[in-house]
């Protein structure tokens, strides 16, 4: 008798996928003991760790308190392997529900290419001003490829 399950793996988290997000956990563990998420880089090393291989577009937040520490790390939408949905409504939710102060937008380009799209930048000034609407401030967006690009070091993110 045919099943679905005799054709169709199911996905299970590599190895090397379990290796990266136990990292990526100890890179948050770090931080939160040094302090906070104030520097591009440290940023940028623990989002790449995070979000480095997934064969498909994810869209994540980093919700910070005040002092910016880390709260939660949220992948809130899962995409194709060139795009992804964004929903202002989800993000802002999110956001609330943490009672997050500022956030940190991410998401992977799984082409390795990490430079922005004019599509990245519309949404980002998007989700911008719907979270400025609840007092929660964006520090960055950054997109993860073999490298990482961040908006904040370009002067794309409006200093606030």
């Amino acid at each position: 008798m045919f099943t679905p399950a005799d054709n169709y793996p199911v996905h299970q988290p590599s190895e090397l996928n379990q290796l990266l997000e136990h990292a990526a956990e100890a890179l948050a563990q770090k931080y939160k003991r040094e302090g906070t998420f104030t520097s591009p880089k440290n940023v940028m090393e623990y989002l790449k760790l995070k979000l480095g291989a997934y064969d498909r577009e994810v869209f994540a937040l980093m919700l910070l308190d005040n002092q910016h520490r880390l709260i939660q790390f949220d992948i809130l939408f899962f995409g194709t392997i060139d795009a992804a949905s964004i929903y202002p409504r989800e993000v802002a939710k999110a956001a609330l529900s943490h009672n997050a102060a500022a956030v940190i937008f991410a998401h992977n380009h799984p082409s390795g290419i990490a430079e922005p799209s004019q599509a990245d930048r519309h949404i980002t000034d998007k989700l911008i001003k719907a979270l400025g609407l609840i007092d929660v401030r964006v520090l960055d967006h950054v997109v993860v490829g073999e490298d990482c690009v961040s908006f904040a070091e370009r002067g794309w993110i409006p200093v606030v």
